[in-house]
């Protein structure tokens, strides 16, 4: 009876256990539907915006004006340039370019802004902030407002409801306010309004004002509290009778209350927050222009995506088979909630962007690669395996090094979205997004249709179409020999740091050839008598000696031409070369123009990245220990290095698309880094005994596989690109081809050999300690016995 018992219990067991996967399986297939489904719709309804080098945008011309108390100098037009660029990031514009043109004048390009007017609006308000104490309503006289008696004490402006009051002289500005938001307050009936906090300065003159409007009686003009922006008054409130004389409100906060809409709040706040200009800008020139890339180049850049991109596929296909195709269509996938997501959230889609989703392509392949190698090895270390359950060891298996490589590469994309602007913080939001979809591609749609297809009564039949069923060419031709790499690390080491000198020698010897986004230029419009292609304008400017000349269409007979370094001689072949296309020419503007990643854009640039790595080396630290967070970095600045170096011994330009590469293969650095860090710490927690460099020798040999068909998946997207695509993007595609290839080899011999040398026990068993000396010692002294 008890046999039986024990019999039924086990079979009870068994279906309960199988009836909770079953659930699970049926909860994925059922999220991923919904994801598909919500992705579907929103692809369908909302169009993503393009970035200005892809489709065009608005161009606007602005000029600072003086005032009698301030001179709109160069500097001064540097510091509204920095005040424009946060209220335009604050309009949810990704990627803006902001250059000074001349002395007085700055050049604003504005992708995928549906309305251009209300932008120059925005942008052309000095949004003075100033908070006064009223001294009382102001006379009339046949119905006009009496001047003040001392304009530099005093002055006189209408509130909301039209009766003049009269002000004391500015108590707080703008500088004193740290921040301003909309929010909506239903239950207080207060509906839309806006919260203004002070800085600590701002704080003690903002209680100082209301301790003194609160020595009047209710009722009294005198406690009232007026707040003006750009002359005019926004809001008077009373101070609350709760307030007693000589206290003031606390805090160092108020809210600005009136009949506000959502919109209205919204961009008073960003008025308020954005900070005052130094002088006041007016809009002297708005228009539509043509894409910086062309139609030809961004032609060129589609079929190489496609090309690239079946490639791809056939090769995933050719490894991984029935899996490889399934992960095909999980990869299609991906690319339909990346679109659904940037629509979503209305963000701008540009070059530096579409790096991004490449490096999210190459992570979403990477995870699929992650979990189908160690299915492989989960098939060939059982007695009785089935492709069902390789898979799900599989899966279990990946979702440690899948989870901390794209922490890692989440941590900086939030830090580049929350602390760098422009091209940078574009990298980060795609980045981010296409991040998260790569992992519902991965660990959500891709097993779905896995554990599907691996249920079949045909799949289970015959488990080599699985394509894990096999140990896969890397293993059985190129590990066969079982080489140990790591037996003398230091010489990885060395020439790891001969590579890097070389191509910091190419720094100095050579030299950096920034683009026009560092150094500035010239910009040269001309309107002709006929309509000029900018492609075929862009081809004859190549074969004229200018190839890095960005040409622009302006209105309908208009082209702009900007490049770096244009002498009067070759400002009049420029010209030549222009009228030669369009017939009559005339040459409407020739100004030298400042860089449009200007010198607060760099710096944040390079606090977002530092700040990046640093918080990457602490999780590292965290997750895994100190001296694996150590070896990553280390690895990532010798790839960054070599990446430069090898562009300065090539003589091409660090440009803004250089930057997208660069955030790209720092993102392949250490994600790369992290899949071999995260083997070598499950082989430490399974193995105490074999010293370290064994170990991490057997972390390279097992995940060589996945690293190989990885970068190969990516090298077919980016050799299609560089042999395809024109000059721009063919150095895009070129520079992460470089840092792919250097990426894959630190994170083997330069972050794996620096990971031995740190590591405390070095040579000696992993687990060594006082615990493993003292237990081999004794072992010693035996055989010397013996």
């Amino acid at each position: 009876m008890s046999k039986r018992r024990e019999n039924v219990s086990k079979r009870r067991n068994k279906w309960s256990k199988r009836n909770k996967r079953d659930k699970s399986r049926r909860v994925r297939a059922l999220l991923a539907l919904a994801v598909l489904a919500g992705s579907l719709a929103i692809a369908l309804t909302t169009p993503v915006r393009l970035g200005l080098d892809l489709r065009g945008g608005t161009q606007i011309m602005l000029e600072t004006r003086s005032t009698p108390t301030t001179d709109a100098d160069s500097a001064a037009t540097d510091r509204t340039v920095e005040v424009l660029r946060g209220r335009i990031d604050a309009l949810g514009v990704a990627e803006p370019t902001l250059v000074r043109s001349g002395e007085h004048r700055i050049l604003v390009e504005l992708p995928g802004v549906s309305d251009p007017k209300k932008a120059a609006d925005v942008l052309g308000r000095t949004a003075q902030l100033t908070v006064h104490a009223v001294l009382g309503p102001a006379g009339t006289s046949d119905g006009a407002t009496t001047a003040p008696a001392d304009p530099a004490k005093e002055r006189v402006l209408p509130d909301d409801s039209g009766q003049p009051l009269r002000l004391r002289a500015a108590d707080l500005t703008g500088r004193d306010v740290k921040g301003a938001d909309a929010r909506f307050d239903q239950q207080g009936g207060a509906g839309w309004h806006v919260t203004v906090d002070f800085s600590k300065t701002g704080q003690d003159r903002w209680r100082q004002i209301t301790a003194q409007a609160a020595c009047h009686p209710a009722g009294d003009p005198q406690r009232r509290i007026a707040i003006v922006l750009d002359n005019q008054i926004i809001s008077s409130p009373q101070v609350d009778p709760s307030v007693a004389c000589g206290t003031g409100i606390p805090g160092g906060s108020t809210q600005i209350t009136g009949s506000f809409d959502d919109t209205e709040a919204r961009e008073l706040a960003l008025l308020i927050s954005g900070g005052a200009l130094p002088v006041p800008v007016e809009t002297v020139e708005q228009r539509t222009i043509g894409a910086t890339l062309g139609d030809a180049a961004i032609e060129a850049a589609a079929w190489a995506a496609v090309i690239g991109t079946t490639l791809t596929a056939l090769f995933i296909i050719a490894v991984y088979r029935l899996l490889g195709l399934l992960a095909t269509a999980a990869l299609a996938c991906y690319g339909l909630i990346s679109y659904a997501a940037l629509a979503a959230l209305g963000a701008t889609l540009t070059l530096p962007g579409l790096a991004g989703f490449v490096l999210a392509i190459g992570m979403a392949v990477d995870a699929n690669v992650l979990v189908f190698e160690r299915a492989r090895e989960e098939y060939a270390a059982r007695s009785r395996p089935s492709p069902r359950s390789a898979l799900t060891a599989g899966f279990r298996g990946a979702l440690s090094a899948i989870a901390d490589s794209n922490i890692t590469t989440l941590i900086a994309a939030g830090l580049m979205f929350a602390f760098a602007s422009g091209p940078v913080r574009g990298f980060g939001i795609t980045l981010a997004i296409g991040v998260l979809a790569s992992m519902v591609s991965a660990l959500l749609i891709s097993r779905v249709l896995a554990e599907y297809a691996a249920n079949r009564p045909a799949v289970r039949s015959r488990p080599r179409i699985t394509g894990i069923a096999s140990t896969g060419w890397v293993r059985d031709r190129l590990l066969r020999r079982d080489p140990f790499l790591m037996r003398r690390p230091r010489r990885w080491l060395a020439a790891s740091a001969a590579l890097a000198v070389m191509a910091a020698s190419g720094i100095l010897v050579r030299g950096l050839d920034f683009g026009i986004e560092f150094t500035g230029g010239r910009l040269i419009e001309y309107t002709t008598s006929t309509p000029v292609d900018p492609d075929r304008a862009r081809t004859a400017l190549t074969d004229a000696g200018f190839p890095r000349a960005v040409v622009q269409s302006s209105g309908d007979t208009g082209l702009t031409v900007r490049a770096e370094n244009l002498t009067n001689a070759d400002e009049a072949t420029v010209t030549e070369t222009i009228g030669a296309l369009g017939g009559e020419t005339e040459k409407t503007r020739d100004e030298l123009i400042g860089p449009s990643m200007g010198d607060e854009l760099r710096r944040d640039a390079l606090i977002a990245l530092s700040l990046a790595l640093g918080a990457q080396l602490l999780y590292l630290a965290v997750r895994f220990r100190w001296f694996f967070g150590t070896a990553a970095v280390v690895a990532l600045a010798h790839d960054v290095v070599i990446l430069i170096g090898a562009f300065a011994w090539l003589g091409k330009p660090i440009d803004g698309v250089f930057l997208a590469a660069l955030l790209t293969v720092i993102g392949y650095s250490v994600n790369d880094s992290v899949v071999l860090f995260d083997r070598v710490r499950e082989l430490l927690g399974r193995d105490r005994t074999t010293p370290l460099p064994r170990l991490t020798n057997q972390a390279i040999l097992q995940t060589l596989p996945r690293t190989v068909n990885t970068g190969m998946g990516a090298a077919f997207i980016l050799t299609a690109l560089a042999v395809l695509a024109d000059d721009t993007l063919a150095d895009f595609a070129l520079a992460l081809l470089i840092g792919l290839a250097v990426g894959t080899c630190s994170s083997v011999f330069t972050a794996a050999s620096l990971t031995v040398e740190l590591h405390p026990t070095r040579g000696r068993p992993a687990g060594a300690g006082a615990s493993a000396r003292s237990e081999n010692a004794p072992n010693k002294r035996e055989l010397e016995k013996k």
